[in-house]
């Protein structure tokens, strides 16, 4: 059923037919690509290394949580750990995405006037790409910098401060680039990352709490006794431990992530210039080097720890692209 009219809250909208292909744009004329599809590129591959690193140590959380469940149910290890990698994939079922791995992330829907302005530079990029624009979720995150980042299969999430302050041509080059790292499967291992790492933060969690528990339970019981002193000692030593072993693992996991997300950036801001977005992301990133946010860190520890290349490095990058481009066309 095609639908004749273009209609939205005070602006014409894209709206595709049944079959998701006949597409009105009154007035947005702009639409620079064919239809495109996911892929998994090389930065795809490069970021399931921090899911490597995280899997010993889930291996060993999970065991903790197999021998919990063993004492009602009868299960396999095997079993139980594979029911919980195969659990991980709703996470990738867009109302899941809605109703759980938003709130995880600390983001939440759009307000009203966030929701319209989102949706307008949303529309833009996904008429471009001939994506039906309610294939993905938009959420928002309270920062007061400039940032966005995509998860899951179909989560894009943008700062607060970004819908406010950038202009609506910034915000289409921003969410070109996100759904750039969706396109890319760049998300992929990501989401698996974070779902592995959530046993491993429980336990975590649950040893630094067991170990305030003793330190009381210590100082209330036993204050004059040196067995219940030597014994606390001994616990709770053992509980630092692991939850510092757990702890380890995710910032190993995490500074590997960094390093390998340097690459995905630069991937998906290439394909932002694909898309014909290469003018109103660079302006972002410019803002962002106004801003003061967008210097290089100036040691190796900052280095590590910042998941995004410098700013300005990627604006030379993507200015760069968008000149050899037009070279090729003049030829």
């Amino acid at each position: 059923m095609h639908v004749s009219e273009c209609r939205a809250h005070r602006r014409s909208v894209l709206v595709v037919d049944a079959k998701g292909s006949d597409w009105c744009t009154k007035a947005m004329p702009r639409a620079r690509s064919l239809q495109r599809t996911r892929s998994v590129d090389g930065q795809a591959f490069a970021a399931i290394a921090p899911v490597v690193a995280l899997l010993p140590v889930w291996a060993l959380a999970i065991a903790v949580f197999w021998w919990l469940t063993t004492l009602f149910v009868n299960v396999s290890y095997l079993l139980f750990a594979g029911a919980f990698l195969i659990a991980g994939i709703v996470l990738f079922w867009q109302p899941t995405q809605k109703l759980v791995l938003r709130r995880l992330l600390g983001a939440r829907r759009p307000y009203e006037h966030e929701r319209d302005t989102l949706q307008r530079a949303w529309l833009v990029v996904a008429q471009a790409n001939h994506i039906p624009p309610s294939r993905f979720v938009l959420a928002v995150v309270e920062a007061d910098d400039v940032n966005a980042f995509a998860c899951g299969g179909h989560l894009v999430v943008v700062s607060s401060f970004a819908i406010d302050n950038l202009s609506h041509e910034q915000l289409t080059g921003v969410l070109a680039h996100e759904l750039s790292h969706h396109l890319g499967s760049h998300t992929v291992a990501l989401t698996v990352a974070q779902w592995l790492s959530l046993p491993i933060v429980v336990l975590a969690q649950i040893g630094f709490f067991l170990q305030n528990i003793a330190h009381a339970a210590s100082s209330s019981f036993a204050p004059q006794s040196k067995v219940a002193q030597k014994i606390e000692k001994v616990f709770v030593a053992l509980l630092t431990a692991m939850s510092w072993i757990f702890l380890a693992a995710l910032t190993l996991s995490q500074r590997i992530g960094n390093i390998v997300g340097k690459g995905t950036e630069f991937k998906a801001d290439e394909r932002a210039v694909d898309m014909g977005f290469g003018k109103e992301l660079s302006s972002a990133l410019r803002k962002v080097v106004d801003a003061g946010m967008g210097e290089r860190p100036t040691n190796w520890r900052d280095r590590l720890i910042s998941a995004h290349p410098p700013a300005r490095t990627r604006v030379a990058r993507i200015e760069g692209s968008m000149r050899q481009r037009q070279s090729q066309k003049r030829r």
